[in-house]
């Protein structure tokens, strides 16, 4: 498996685990009669800070995910896998798993400078993959 793929793999257990982080307090605070049921109403509770902002996170990642699996598809069906598109697959995983913490703890401007990586190492990737 490419270095690329593996970190794509890797992207997808982490998902895996920050909807774990995010649902388990989500389930206490709104109660599972709330978490169980179709949603067709809001919550009558809110849910805290941290549990938020660790929903935010999530939802997030599912849309970076997207970018990032695009352009670990291209490289890799394009055979356009390098040192460089490597690297930058990494650089994105490790930007994802300090993004998680950065969100949840409120790291301001860290955060935001932590999202901006992991985007240009994806960004990074797609564009190698058209030379």
């Amino acid at each position: 498996m490419t270095p690329e793929l593996t970190a794509l793999a890797l992207a997808g257990l982490l998902q895996a685990a920050q909807y774990l982080l995010f649902a388990i307090p989500a389930n206490r605070e709104l109660g599972t009669g709330y978490t169980s049921s179709a949603r067709d109403r809001p919550p009558s509770r809110q849910l805290s800070q941290t549990t938020a902002r660790l929903q935010r996170a999530l939802n997030n990642h599912f849309e970076g995910l997207i970018l990032f699996t695009l352009a670990v598809v291209v490289v890799t069906l394009g055979g356009k896998a390098s040192g460089l598109t490597a690297a930058c697959g990494w650089v994105y995983l490790g930007a994802r798993i300090l993004y998680v913490p950065a969100y949840a703890l409120g790291w301001r401007p860290w955060r935001s400078a932590i999202w901006g990586l992991g985007f240009l190492a994806t960004l990074t990737m797609i564009v190698a993959s058209l030379t």
